[in-house]
């Protein structure tokens, strides 16, 4: 099959599922993008690790979690409590015509995955009694794999970076589906359309934001990591994934990167697929 054929083939079969209602659904802000969604885990074990997924969609207004609930629910159904957050996306300007979103919103973007994870184990305690919070494994593909990374090295960024923690999150590690996880890679190859750079606010703000929002700059967070990557993603190809693995060597760290072959960009996250219990495996491999 051509690989346009094929990636159309997994797209199709990705976004082909029905969105799956949450078991609960609770905010951690007065936007109505600030919530989370909440899948109770289905092997009936007392206490369960939670995965936080964070949806991709290149930063933007027209992809939300909703098309991420399939693989919820599947994690769900391996026996982790999950939650599926929401945050706040890119939308048109009017200055830019208003041809379409750009990529994310410079800073709620960031405040919202802030929030939301620091906000969780409260959360948790209200909508999934069973969820252990102190075993968490934050989880997310594509874009979402890049504030996955960037949540796990907030310890990181500078003093004055308003979601700066003082000490590393609480969590047991971070799969990354494949992640933008190098900006400086991905607005070289253009990834999404320009994403990486209108997600730093153009040519004017990138140079000043990267240090407050790029993973390969964070490193080493100290917090195990794993990267999964189809070998034949176009969409993040590999080698945006191998630039954040080298530069985490580089700072002193081992970073896991799973390639798997003949695997494009969705069926990381397609239940349907080989690929999705490969990632599931990565999870509880952490978390368990």
């Amino acid at each position: 099959m051509p690989d346009d054929a094929r990636d159309a083939a997994e797209e199709e079969s990705a976004f082909s599922h029905p969105p799956v209602a949450p078991d609960a659904t609770a905010a951690y802000g007065d936007h109505p993008d600030q919530v989370v969604d909440f899948y109770a885990p289905r092997g009936g074990e007392e206490s369960a690790p939670l995965v936080v997924v964070l949806h991709g969609g290149a930063w933007r207004a027209p992809h939300d979690r909703r098309h991420l609930s399939p693989f919820a629910d599947f994690l769900a159904g391996r026996g982790f409590a999950v939650a599926n957050v929401e945050y706040r996306r890119g939308t048109p300007l009017p200055a830019q015509g208003g041809t379409g979103p750009v990529a994310g919103r410079w800073p709620d973007t960031f405040d919202d995955i802030a929030a939301a994870l620091d906000g969780m184990p409260g959360l948790v305690r209200e909508a999934l009694p069973g969820a252990d919070a102190r075993r968490t494994v934050v989880t997310g593909h594509s874009a979402g794999g890049q504030l996955a990374l960037w949540a796990a090295a907030r310890h990181l960024l500078p003093a004055d970076a308003p979601w700066h923690l003082d000490r590393p999150a609480p969590l047991r590690g971070v799969v990354a589906l494949a992640p933008i996880a190098d900006l400086t890679v991905a607005r070289k190859l253009d990834v999404c359309a320009g994403a990486a750079l209108q997600l730093l606010g153009g040519e004017a703000g990138f140079g000043e934001r990267q240090p407050y929002a790029d993973p390969a700059l964070l490193l080493p967070t100290g917090i195990a990591t794993t990267l999964v990557q189809g070998r034949t993603d176009a969409v993040v190809p590999q080698v945006v994934a191998e630039a954040y693995a080298e530069a985490a060597a580089k700072a002193g760290e081992v970073v896991g990167l799973t390639l798997l072959e003949d695997v494009g960009h969705f069926p990381l996250i397609d239940p349907a697929a080989d690929a999705c219990a490969v990632v599931a495996e990565e999870i509880a491999q952490l978390a368990w």
